[in-house]
């Protein structure tokens, strides 16, 4: 985390600078902006972690850049505002911001938030480079060595036929399996009438695994031919 880059926008100077001093003593290198397109003319040019992005700025403001950022860039953004109103807060939040900290604010909880979302972020990061024991499909994790599963970056409890029917599938990703292949392949006996096991732990997985298990991403099904995970 130390000497990560964190880019500042702000139109007012004096924040910009009174920022820069308390993330530099913290081991940060700092880049500053005073508007949008300055930041996206740093974002090609820098290796960007983590921005700090005031809401209400000249020439391109807060919330376009962070519209355009979000097309190619998922680090983290903090949103700098100088109200406190819901409606910024939810504004924000909904165009792609990870968090928010309300001016006036207190520089020690400005560093605080921004070496959380940092975690948070390098977390996400090793989580789309997996190794040997790993599979990653679209933030859906799965590790075959200590039996993790994770959503983006929040852990997943599943039981050991759960995760057993969960690593068949994301090791063949798009391929269809069957109630039977399925049933045989991870209980290891033939298929007699299981159909109803199969399909009870089917349900739980998306339980546990889709923000909306009536419309999933991840673990859907082909009917009348069986379950896959979809890449």
């Amino acid at each position: 985390m130390l000497n990560s880059n964190i880019l500042i926008v702000d139109d007012d100077r004096e924040i910009l600078n009174s920022i820069e001093i308390f993330l530099s003593n913290e081991g940060f290198n700092i880049f500053k902006a005073a508007n949008g397109e300055e930041a996206l003319g740093v974002l090609k040019s820098e290796d960007i972690h983590l921005i700090l992005m005031d809401i209400m700025m000249p020439k391109m403001d807060g919330v376009q850049a962070t519209l355009v950022i979000r097309k190619e860039k998922d680090i983290p953004i903090i949103m700098l505002t100088a109200k406190s109103e819901d409606s910024d807060i939810i504004l924000g939040l909904n165009i792609g911001a990870d968090d928010y900290i309300t001016k006036p604010f207190n520089y020690l909880e400005l560093v605080a938030r921004v070496k959380s979302n940092l975690r948070r972020y390098i977390k996400y990061e090793n989580f789309k480079k997996p190794g040997n024991d790993e599979i990653n499909i679209r933030g859906l994790y799965l590790n075959k060595k200590t039996k993790e599963v994770y959503v983006n970056e929040y852990l997943v409890r599943l039981t050991p036929i759960e995760f057993k029917i969960l690593q068949l599938l994301m090791e063949n990703k798009n391929r269809i399996f069957s109630i039977k292949e399925i049933y045989e392949t991870v209980w290891g006996e033939d298929f007699m009438n299981s159909e109803n096991t199969v399909s009870v732990h089917i349900r739980r997985i998306r339980e546990k695994i889709e923000v909306n298990p009536k419309e999933p991403i991840y673990l859907k099904v082909v009917w009348g031919v069986g379950y896959k995970i979809e890449k």
